[in-house]
């Protein structure tokens, strides 16, 4: 696969930023609203945002089955902050109503590192990449507890969350609890386009 075609859900959350990473790394990026769109993608982005108004969204733009569906299948999916929450099993400090597309068989704590005031950048040792990551964190969450397929693929660097799980990796499923859109360090997109070409071949 030479041009793959991914997708970053647009419903609600840092969608332009996900955009230009991908067209810089020379994919074919599109926005995601219906289903019609979703199914032109080798590849899906759900980015940044609040993951109980993403769900709602979906669901009333009937994108949430269809969502489901293509990530059951095995659709390559990446998702960073509140994509992360969105794609877990399980959610702990989640409100009431709180759903989640599923697929990543991990607990994942909701704003575990604060409110917006509480935000933070680090450098972070990535999995994978010889240079650290400068990570931005906004009302970020954590994984609290992963299953027995989960790849750890970076920890916290410092402060009281130190060593807390950040990014991981599950099969043909990725998600930081961090916003690599916001940087010009594209290195994290194209580890996942690199996953959607592996996974076409």
């Amino acid at each position: 696969m030479s041009t793959p075609t991914i997708g970053v859900f647009a419903l609600q959350g840092d969608v332009r930023e996900h955009l230009a990473a991908l067209t810089r790394l020379g994919a074919r990026a599109i926005a995601v609203r219906r289903a019609a769109e979703l199914e032109q993608c080798d590849g899906l982005i759900i980015p940044g945002g609040e993951s109980t108004t993403m769900a709602k969204l979906a669901r009333t733009f009937e994108l949430f089955e269809p969502l489901q569906k293509r990530i059951g299948q095995g659709m390559p999916t990446f998702g960073t902050c509140a994509g992360m929450i969105m794609l877990a099993d399980r959610v702990v400090d989640g409100t009431a109503d709180q759903e989640t597309l599923s697929g990543l068989d991990i607990t994942v704590r909701r704003n575990a590192f604060g409110r917006q005031v509480d935000s933070f950048e680090g450098e972070l040792d990535f999995q994978g990449l010889t240079e650290p990551v400068h990570a931005v964190f906004i009302r970020a969450p954590w994984v609290e507890q992963i299953g027995a397929a989960v790849d750890v693929l970076a920890r916290a660097p410092g402060g009281e969350a130190v060593g807390r799980i950040v990014a991981v990796r599950q099969g043909a499923l990725m998600a930081t609890s961090f916003h690599p859109e916001v940087s010009e360090d594209d290195r994290i997109h194209r580890t996942f386009l690199d996953l959607v070409k592996q996974i076409a071949t």
